[in-house]
């Protein structure tokens, strides 16, 4: 009874981080593709430091994210913060040491799986545990400078922790993973379904002895099965006949099926499949205009969201206001749009130059 109530059940993994991450980016060539192309996108996005007057053309926070530490640099640091954002949905930077000018000395990317939130009496976090090397560290969060940034994605059912992608396309990574295991199988099993050895053995004995059956076994397990024995001749004595069984509808449907588990995969992350190479998808016209799409869905909105934490972090270091803003002139994706609105703007005889600035996302020219 417990047998016939459990056959047929899907097997999930857990949805513990550490696992998603050995089965999501470490396991699955979609997801680590998602990350990957993300977070080295994020990274490389130019950001410029302003207030409300000016942008600065040199400030002590531009040097600090160019070189944020002696064993990383500034595209380095960032690609390990969104990885780790994307991967776990929690993205700690840590400021270390103090200059003259008031900054922080050093930038760090901490990992997240080593974080553990200490949260008050009221729910609210007043300090972060690092565990690393066997010890413990504790970052105080009611000192004067926070030492450590903690950015977060939306998670509806947790106070501390953001939700990352890989839970919600869990499902779909367990698919893709079990149709390359499928596919494996196939592969080691002469790249084509099984076949059916039939015996007819004399005065209708239909059956083979043991020893009979194991040297069988063995002679199929040593020279017919593996990529190697691919196409190897069969010869069959004592009434052996072989009746070779080609693919069943179900079998082809798997393919499919592993595409769109893919694609699903591709969608959790935002990056739309056309960049991956994954086929059957025919949402954009051009890869041009997937790659824009890319951009302004995905990528801008996940730097904009980590700009606004450092922008509200780093000046408390500094003693001075200022803001952390993404370049979008300087941004290639982006260059047939920022043209067509500097012509748009430009072109607008009855705005003044302080609102095209304004609506050029530039700071005001001092004295107006």
């Amino acid at each position: 009874m417990v047998a016939f109530q459990g056959a047929g059940r899907a097997a999930w993994s857990s949805r513990d981080v550490g696992t998603l991450t050995r089965i999501g980016f470490l396991g699955n060539p979609v997801a680590f593709r998602c990350v990957k192309v993300i977070a080295e996108a994020a990274a490389a996005v130019p950001v410029v430091a302003q207030d409300a007057d000016r942008r600065f053309d040199v400030h002590p926070v531009i040097d600090l994210l160019a070189a944020p530490n002696p064993g990383q640099g500034g595209a380095a640091l960032m690609e390990a913060f969104y990885g780790n954002l994307l991967i776990s949905g929690d993205g700690y930077l840590e400021a270390a040491g103090i200059v003259e000018s008031g900054g922080p000395r050093e930038l760090y990317a901490l990992r997240s799986d080593r974080m553990k939130v200490v949260p008050g009496p009221d729910g609210w976090p007043v300090a972060y545990e690092y565990s690393a090397g066997g010890r413990k560290h504790v970052f105080d969060m009611r000192a004067e400078r926070v030492p450590v940034l903690h950015v977060k994605a939306f998670h509806p059912q947790d106070d501390h922790y953001g939700l990352t992608p890989l839970a919600a396309a869990a499902a779909a990574i367990d698919v893709h993973n079990s149709a390359a295991t499928w596919s494996k199988a196939l592969l080691d099993n002469a790249a084509r379904p099984s076949g059916a050895i039939v015996y007819r053995g004399v005065d209708g004995q239909g059956a083979l002895g043991s020893d009979q059956y194991a040297r069988l076994v063995e002679e199929l397990e040593t020279h017919h099965q593996g990529a190697r024995n691919a196409g190897r001749p069969m010869l069959l004595e004592g009434g052996l006949d072989w009746k070779p069984m080609g693919f069943s509808p179900s079998d082809m449907e798997f393919h499919r099926t592993k595409e769109a588990a893919a694609r699903d995969v591709a969608l959790a992350f935002g990056v739309p499949p056309m960049l991956l190479g994954l086929p059957g998808d025919n949402t954009y016209a051009n890869y041009s205009e997937a790659h824009r799409a890319f951009y302004r869905l995905t990528v801008l909105p996940l730097v904009a969201k980590t700009l606004a934490a450092l922008s509200g972090w780093l000046p408390g270091f500094y003693g001075a206001g200022f803001q952390l803003k993404v370049d979008e002139d300087n941004v290639p994706a982006l260059a047939e749009e920022r043209e067509a609105l500097w012509r748009r703007i430009s072109d607008a005889g009855f705005l003044s130059e302080g609102e095209k600035r304004q609506l050029l996302g530039l700071p005001k020219v001092q004295g107006e």
